[in-house]
């Protein structure tokens, strides 16, 4: 059974507070370093970890560079609105687009992430 996932960032608190707020999802626990998002007491758990020496992911994928270990997919009904109520929150649209019906963004850590157009 999947637990959960892990997600290293400089600021977990904060990067809880933006997917908390882009899923719908509660923040079920905080504490100095950790802050963990999940829709139920029984998870999936998103857990946001403190990570001294932090450095963000480059995507597109550069060498020499971190590149990105990891992206969410989110399924999204309208994606131009998905979009803009994500920046809104503080994300970033990325200038590379690779294709018509998803978008990637990087969440305010640096992490990408996709939102999908489903129809």
């Amino acid at each position: 059974m999947w637990w959960g996932t892990t997600i290293e960032a400089p600021d977990p608190s904060g990067l809880a507070k933006f997917y908390s707020e882009l899923l719908g999802l509660p923040i079920g626990h905080e504490e100095p370093g950790t802050a963990i998002v999940a829709g139920s007491p029984q998870g999936p758990f998103f857990v946001f970890q403190q990570a001294d020496g932090y450095r963000p992911p480059v995507w597109p994928p550069v060498d020499g560079k971190q590149r990105p270990m990891m992206h969410f997919d989110f399924q999204v009904g309208d994606l131009d609105s998905a979009v803009a109520d994500a920046v809104a929150l503080g994300a970033t649209l990325a200038e590379s687009q690779p294709q018509e019906n998803v978008r990637v963004l990087f969440d305010p850590a640096g992490h990408p992430f996709c939102l999908c157009f489903d129809g």
